[in-house]
């Protein structure tokens, strides 16, 4: 630990630990500290409230951290660094962001032919096949993450229409929860889909298929979806839960 970080630890008998927290950062910033520490056990949910209601960054979980008589425990890494805002909006809004859910974003978007059929990839780190699409990066609106997601997967510019379908998607394969989109593509032109090219990193072949041929080889939640997406061909966005239209 570097001479100008401080690690504070809280009195077990301190009766207002948010104050005690606050006060003592506050001291250690004026003595010249860069930077100021706290652990906080998984269990000891009112410090970490402390904590929060102090200014204190929630930066990550330091896992199996702490040897308890029951076993190990996590331990959640706080901090407080110089120059850090604290007495606006914008302050405690930036602490209370470190520790809310953050859900992640995927944006798709659905192709036809002329023939009708649906564009579906196939990738290289999966065995289940996609639409045109992928993870939408901080801070990018999900239809322009799905418009760059399209052009660096299959080379193809193009603006997107309204979302056909936004559903939420549990917890899978080690992934936390997420919400997707999928975007109208529209009906491509001979032309277009002759343009097509595809990033070969991470697209390994590109094939135009009936909506239930396509189903067949992407996983069962996406199946779903697409089925019922050709099925109804809808006019307006639909909200799903786990590949299911609600109602």
């Amino acid at each position: 630990m570097s001479e100008r970080t401080v690690r504070l630890e809280v009195p077990s008998t301190e009766r207002d630990p948010g104050s005690y927290l606050r006060a003592a950062w506050r001291l250690a910033i004026e003595e010249g500290a860069e930077r100021v520490e706290l652990l906080v056990a998984t269990s000891d949910t009112r410090l970490r409230r402390a904590a929060h209601h102090a200014g204190f960054l929630h930066e990550g979980v330091l896992r199996r951290a702490r040897t308890t008589s029951s076993g190990t425990e996590d331990m959640h890494l706080y901090a407080v660094v110089a120059g850090d805002e604290h007495d606006s909006p914008a302050g405690f809004s930036h602490v209370m962001n470190a520790v809310l859910p953050r859900t992640r974003v995927i944006a798709h978007a659905l192709f036809r032919d002329v023939a009708d059929r649906v564009l579906v990839l196939a990738v290289s780190y999966k065995d289940d096949w996609e639409l045109p699409g992928g993870i939408v990066e901080p801070h990018e609106p999900p239809r322009r993450g799905a418009e760059r997601e399209v052009l660096e997967e299959i080379g193809l510019e193009r603006s997107l229409g309204q979302p056909l379908v936004v559903d939420w998607l549990p917890p899978h394969l080690g992934w936390d929860d997420a919400v997707e989109f999928i975007f109208d593509g529209g009906v491509l032109t001979p032309e277009e889909v002759a343009a097509i090219t595809l990033n070969y990193g991470e697209i390994s072949a590109a094939h135009w298929l009936s909506a239930a041929e396509a189903g067949a080889r992407m996983s069962p939640l996406a199946a779903r979806r697409l089925e019922w997406i050709d099925r109804v061909r809808p006019g307006t966005t639909t909200y799903f839960e786990e590949g299911r239209p609600l109602g």
